[in-house]
Parts: structure tokens; C-alpha cells; sequence
């Protein structure tokens, strides 16, 4: 098992007590009689003919369960996603009705490298009568996809929190394992994962033990890629640290996940759970039907990839210029377009689906790409 899935295990472990309550997190209010049992939600009465249902018993958690219905505990994700009443996934209450429905399988396991997506098309063109809906829903992406991305706002953000310290803080940096750290004001440039911080704020900004945020680097202000205009800033997540104590006006906390290195003068926002989408995809269209270059005018388009990378292909994250105004929602997929400069159709170069979605943008995940994908290609909604 590698160190990064063995840290998934560990900090999924500690999310999920055996309640199926986070330590991190206030437990919902108010709770309320359903039926013979006490919870925070307003779980269905009633199913579909067919459907499998699972009774959450104490000591439940999603995690458990998906690891029991789904044969991954890692899919905790879409078994929340197909229960959309619960609220906060942090948080399920003996006696709640949980659909476990249909096995997922993940996008890794449905894709080949050789599949170029139009075999249940050809099949259904023979009169087999396969329907592509039967294929069974996919995540689209990873937990590290999201929470260790970022998203594009407002120029200039205000985070109400920052990290003004570390342990290392005034230390003479005598251990040769950190050398090379510290800064000329005295602190260690890169912390991570278990590293203790200070944070700006305490009991009378409303801190408590046991709260997570997320640590923000903001790396620059986005331009469209064609008309130039400021699209936002983008702000990247770095990671997350968990409040242990607090002060009357400051707060120790432990940094509890690490993607890029920390560094003091980070800046805080609260960290919000977001579950990895679900799609049926079965691999690329056939390209034997492209979008006319019209249809592509303004049509939406990549405008960021994560880390300033380049050359970007399957398995790159990237941003695009449509959001929660444009009715963007996780999950939706599109194909990626590259306009040609002659009559020729324009050339078709992947395909990208939606993780996370912000008012005027969205992050994306390229899952599938037969050329080099660039900032400044075009997106069409998919069309099966």
C-alpha cells in the first residue's frame, strides 16, 4: 500500500468514530423524532421497487459500509452521494434508511487503454439492444482531485484566519533534517502533515478544538485566455490543519493534511466536505460527429490548469469558465474541442468531467484525452 492511500486509511479512520461522528465537526441541531428513532435529517419514507435499502445500526459509519456494500471503503463518497438527505457525511443516526443500490466501480477500472468509447454504440447500431444506462455510475475523480486543488475567486480574498507561527519558530535549526527551511524572519518556510502551528484568532473569534480548515496560498490573478479579462484569483489548497486548543485571542492546531508545503502567513478558510461526483462513463464518443466550429463561438473553455502545467492530458485537473450561474453541477461531462484553422471540423481532444463547482467557475478533471490538452480549448456539453 503506498504512504499516500495509507495516510487516506488513517485520516478516514479518524473522521469516521465508530457513531459515525467526526471529532472535527459540531453534531447537527436539532435532532427530531422520525419513526421509532432520533436523527438530524429527513430521511425518505418510501423507495422505488428494486431498491436495496440498509438500516444504519449503532456504530455504523460510511466508511465501513462502503468498504461492507462497495468492497472499497474509499467509495464512502458515492454511497453519500446516493443518500442526498444526509446532510454532512459526517454524521449518520441509527435507524436513518441508507440506498446502497448498485455497485460502483471506479473510472480506473472502467476504461481501457484501448477503448475509444463507441462499443456500446456500435452494439446498440447492431440491433443488440445494450443500453449505454446500464452502464453503472463511475467516480469521476479522487478526494485529492478537490481538496487538493484549489478554486478561482474574488481578486483579493479575505480569509478570516491566518497561521502566524510554527514550532519551529525561533529555533537555531540545528537539525540537519531542516536545513535550508528557515527564513531571515525565523520561521520554517515548508511544514507539513503533523507539524504544530499557531493561528490567528481564538475564543473570542469563535475557534474551538476540534475545528478543521483549510490552509490557502493564494498563487495569482487568472486572464481569460481570449478576451484577457480578469477571471479571479486563484486560490490553491495546500491542506488542512485541526484546532486543538484555543486562547483567548490565539490557537495551536496540528496540521492534519498535507498536499504542497505550508508555510507561515497562510492564510484559513473552514473546511467544507465534498463528495467525489458519480457519472456513467464508459470512455470517449466516437469522432465521427463533432460540434461545428459555430456551435464552439462561445462555448466554454479551460482557462487554468493546476499547477501551471502545459501540456496537460488524462488525469490533470484544470479549470473552466462556467459555473453555478451557467447551471454547471458536479458531475457534468464535456468534450474537449481544439477549433482548426481551415474548413476541416473541429478536432476533437478529450474529454473532462466537473468535480467542484464555484459561481463563475469550476474545477474539472481531464479523464481522457487522445491529444495534448491546452488551456484555451473549447468544452462541449457530452452527447451520448
Amino acid at each position: 500500500m503506498s504512504p499516500s492511500r495509507l495516510f487516506c486509511l488513517a485520516l478516514s479512520v479518524l473522521l469516521f468514530t465508530a457513531a459515525g461522528l467526526v471529532a472535527d465537526e459540531t453534531p447537527p441541531k436539532p435532532l427530531h423524532m422520525v419513526g421509532d428513532h432520533w436523527t438530524a435529517w429527513d430521511p425518505p419514507t418510501s423507495f422505488p421497487e428494486g431498491t436495496e435499502v440498509y438500516i444504519v445500526q449503532r456504530g455504523d459509519t460510511l466508511w465501513d459500509l462502503a468498504s461492507q456494500f462497495y468492497g472499497d471503503p474509499y467509495l464512502w463518497p458515492q454511497l453519500w452521494e446516493r443518500n442526498s438527505y444526509i446532510l454532512d457525511a459526517h454524521w449518520i443516526y441509527p435507524g436513518d434508511p441508507l440506498i446502497v443500490g448498485v455497485e460502483v466501480t471506479p473510472v480506473d477500472e472502467v476504461l481501457s487503454p484501448d477503448d475509444d468509447g463507441t462499443g456500446d454504440m456500435a452494439a446498440e447500431d447492431e440491433g443488440l439492444g445494450l443500453d449505454s444506462t446500464a452502464t453503472p455510475p463511475v467516480q469521476l475523480g479522487s478526494e485529492s482531485d478537490i481538496y487538493c486543488s484549489g478554486f478561482i475567486g474574488p481578486v483579493g480574498l479575505e480569509f478570516p484566519f491566518e497561521i502566524i507561527g510554527s514550532e519551529y519558530t525561533g529555533s537555531s535549526y540545528d537539525d540537519p533534517l531542516r536545513a535550508g527551511y528557515g527564513s531571515s524572519e525565523g520561521h520554517v518556510m515548508d511544514l507539513s502533515l503533523g507539524d504544530i502551528v499557531y493561528v490567528s484568532g481564538g475564543r473570542e473569534a469563535g475557534l474551538m478544538p476540534g475545528v478543521v480548515y483549510t490552509v490557502i496560498e493564494p498563487k495569482g490573478v487568472v486572464k481569460h485566455p481570449v478576451g484577457k479579462q480578469t477571471l479571479g484569483e486563484h486560490y490553491r489548497y495546500n491542506g488542512r490543519v485541526r484546532i486543538l486548543s484555543t486562547q483567548d485571542t490565539t490557537a495551536i492546531a496540528e496540521i492534519s493534511h498535507s498536499c504542497h508545503p505550508i508555510s507561515v502567513g497562510s492564510v484559513l478558510m473552514p473546511f467544507t466536505p465534498e463528495p467525489v461526483p458519480l457519472a456513467r462513463y464508459s470512455g470517449m464518443i466516437g469522432l465521427n460527429d463533432p460540434v461545428t466550429e459555430e456551435a464552439l463561438v462561445d462555448a466554454p473553455m479551460i482557462v487554468l490548469a493546476d499547477a501551471g502545467i502545459l501540456s496537460l492530458g488524462q488525469g490533470h485537473v484544470v479549470y473552466i469558465d462556467r459555473g453555478a450561474e451557467d447551471d454547471v453541477s458536479p458531475g457534468d461531462l464535456f468534450t474537449i474541442y481544439r477549433p482548426t484553422p481551415s474548413e476541416i471540423p473541429p478536432l476533437m481532444i478529450g474529454e473532462v468531467a466537473v468535480l467542484s463547482v464555484g459561481e463563475t467557475t469550476s474545477l474539472a478533471k481531464i479523464l481522457d484525452s487522445r491529444q495534448v490538452v491546452h488551456v484555451g480549448d473549447r468544452l462541449s456539453p457530452r452527447v451520448d
